[in-house]
């Protein structure tokens, strides 16, 4: 008589079943990262926008100072004209309340993500450092 080898149908129910548990278990942890991926990418905008701003206001120290070849900063006077200054512009979906800021001063700013370009509860904001150059 052959023996032979293989499973059998309990090992493979088995088998079936762990991995039914570890799925139910490990499934609901990735499948709704959308809101962290939201978050994270306000966040990284808000950055950009912080960054912007502050080298438009370096540069308007500079020319202010005299400084030969100088860059020519960009007026803001509002915090949604601080956009602008990223490279191609603000990402679509985003979105920058109007907020006044005075020269040389400094404004916390706000930037959202919406499909409707508006203020959302739930959808994620981040502040920023908005400079106030004229």
């Amino acid at each position: 008589m052959k023996q032979q080898s293989g499973f059998t149908l309990i090992e493979l129910i088995a088998v079936i079943v762990i991995l039914g548990i570890i799925a139910a278990v490990a499934v609901p942890r990735f499948v709704d990262l959308s809101a962290a991926a939201e978050e994270a990418a306000v966040e990284g905008v808000a950055g950009s926008l912080a960054s912007a701003s502050s080298l438009n206001y370096a540069a308007s120290v500079a020319a202010d100072a005299g400084l030969a070849n100088a860059p020519t900063p960009t007026n803001v006077t509002d915090c949604n004209e601080v956009g602008p200054l990223l490279e191609g512009g603000l990402p679509a979906n985003y979105f920058i309340p109007s907020a006044a800021v005075g020269d040389g001063a400094t404004v916390q700013c706000t930037v959202g993500f919406d499909d409707n370009g508006a203020v959302d509860a739930n959808k994620p904001t981040a502040t920023f450092t908005a400079y106030g150059v004229q």
